[in-house]
């Protein structure tokens, strides 16, 4: 069974965004780029399914910039057999990224889909699901723990009140939750191999899909910055301020 994992090149998540001037984007030049986490995580469990057996080969995937060939080379440095780069420098929105996966699919059939849940630069969460729709894939969401036994994948969630598990037969889609695992360290000899393992690159064209923007991006702002907290010597002062100065009672 192949199993097809999306991955994406985001602003490291230790770095500090700053809006540009004319507040059309976040600047993020000379900034440091890094896989998505949760797309860390999808990488790690298919990884992890491959060495107990349940997988023959896991393909990385990427769409954007040529410079996302490093974001390949890292998933394959933790244990991906080989990648496949959708180059364009168009903006991606989630429906384009995943009728670009849904025409990967296609051609790849691969017995399970994983992908990170969310994205940690746009937080859309909409890219698994948009892609298991496409496709007409059963899916699971949020995934802090994944089985893959007798064609078919259990898969533990969260949801708000608690854990929910569900059972869905293969070929299927997964998102990645926080909880599923710890993506091991990756290894300069690891860096090394991933050096030598093949890395095809397509273009949406050569697809057949169309990824211009369908969403428009009016202004860009940053958050309202807090001001400094105050202490106040009784409750009495409190319930006055928080009457008059913060109004919300």
């Amino acid at each position: 069974m192949k199993i097809l994992v999306s991955v994406k090149r985001v602003v490291d998540h230790n770095v500090k965004v700053r809006v540009k001037s004319d507040g059309s984007g976040v600047d993020i030049a000379n900034a440091k780029m890094s896989m998505n986490p949760f797309d860390e995580i999808a990488v790690e469990e298919a990884v992890r399914l491959k060495e107990k057996g349940v997988a023959t080969e896991v393909i990385a995937v990427s769409c954007g910039v040529q410079q996302c060939q490093e974001t390949l080379r890292t998933a394959m440095a933790i244990g991906a057999d080989r990648a496949v780069l959708v180059q364009t420098d168009e903006e991606l929105q989630p429906l384009a990224v995943a009728r670009l996966l849904k025409a990967l699919v296609d051609k790849e059939q691969p017995g399970l889909v994983v992908l990170g849940k969310q994205a940690i630069d746009d937080d859309a969460n909409q890219t698994g699901q948009m892609l298991a729709a496409l496709a007409d894939l059963p899916q699971a969401t949020f995934a802090s723990k994944l089985e893959v036994v007798d064609g078919k994948a259990k898969v533990t969630r969260e949801v708000d009140g608690g854990l929910e598990t569900i059972s869905m037969p293969l070929p299927a889609v997964v998102t990645t939750d926080l909880r599923l695992n710890e993506p091991r360290y990756v290894t300069l000899p690891n860096i090394m191999k991933a050096k030598k393992k093949q890395l095809d690159t397509v273009k949406p064209e050569d697809l057949g899909v169309d990824v211009k923007p369908r969403l428009k991006t009016l202004k860009v702002t940053e958050p309202t910055k807090r001001s400094a907290g105050i202490k106040v010597p009784d409750v009495a002062t409190l319930l006055q301020k928080l009457k008059t100065e913060a109004k919300v009672i």
